[in-house]
């Protein structure tokens, strides 16, 4: 019976990298959990909320926590639990399209720079050197001083940010991917750039590329955090992990600590988890693993 259930986990690709998951890797298996959960939070956060997050509530200000309000109440009588579940929207609305973004960007200077090579090379990698050469907490500062604070404008400016910076990185893969004997065959018989860099560059560089979306993702909520805490980042009502830090937390920490620890632990779970679920998945998809660990399972 065991026999045959590994058969036919390995006849399929998703149980495959499920099973895989679970077994060679624990800690990214839940990772992959907190994530699923952070995302089903945004997304459903009208359902899962027992509030508002703006609904006030000055009767019950400051409760701790209790069955009525899981995370306890802010100052003002607002749940704290309500507004961690759509802060989880926010997060995730911002992590995501800055991961996509910038994965976008990435990719396709990357790809321009490692694969022709040459002058364009040398030009696009004295631009992102010098790009690179500014803090990215002081260019996201200044960036939003000057556009203002909002969703639209903290995921343009940190998509670039992290865009042109993990070119890099792509820039690298694809330098190692070019040289191989495939790449040069396909070269050799005829085959359109486009082809090749569809069919060969961008499928083998998918280990980087998904460690680097994890990190862009982690990076972006932590961002996204900073910029709520010193006031520059989604403005009020709207909640937010890192203005409830902010406001809330650092003026009522010793009467209602809560306000500061929830939100902080919050933060930390996400981000952590994360990391550990990227990790997992450029081991998993690591061309040079994941042939041995088909073979390792099929043999049991």
């Amino acid at each position: 019976m065991g026999g045959q259930f590994l058969q036919i986990v390995s006849n399929n690709s998703l149980s495959l990298f499920l099973w895989r998951l679970c077994r060679d890797k624990p800690l990214g298996a839940v990772g992959a959990l907190v994530c699923i959960i952070f995302i089903f939070s945004g997304l459903f956060a009208d359902w899962i909320a027992p509030f508002d997050y703006n609904e006030m509530n000055p009767q019950d200000r400051l409760q701790s926590p209790s069955f009525a309000y899981f995370f306890g109440t802010d100052q003002i009588g607002r749940d704290v639990f309500s507004r961690i579940v759509y802060g989880a929207r926010t997060s995730m609305v911002i992590g995501f399209a800055v991961a996509l973004l910038s994965i976008l960007i990435s990719i396709f200077l990357g790809v321009l720079s490692g694969y022709f090579g040459g002058k364009l090379d040398m030009v696009l990698q004295r631009l992102v050197d010098a790009w690179m050469s500014f803090p990215d907490l002081v260019v996201v500062i200044v960036a939003v001083s000057v556009l203002g604070p909002g969703k639209i404008q903290i995921i343009l400016i940190l998509s670039l940010l992290y865009g042109i910076a993990g070119s890099r990185i792509i820039r690298g893969a694809v330098m190692g991917v070019r040289e191989n004997d495939y790449v040069k065959a396909a070269d050799s018989i005829g085959v359109t750039t486009t082809m090749i860099m569809i069919r060969h560059i961008i499928p083998n560089i998918l280990a980087p590329v998904s460690v680097l979306f994890t990190t862009r993702l982690a990076a972006t909520i932590l961002v996204e955090a900073a910029l709520s805490f010193l006031g520059l980042g989604v403005p009020p009502p709207e909640p937010s992990w890192g203005s409830m830090l902010s406001f809330e937390g650092r003026s009522y920490m010793f009467q209602a600590p809560w306000l500061a620890i929830i939100p902080g632990i919050v933060i930390t779970i996400v981000v952590y988890n994360i990391n550990m679920f990227g990790d997992a998945i450029r081991d998993l998809l690591d061309p040079r693993m994941r042939g041995s660990g088909r073979r390792q399972l099929i043999s049991q």
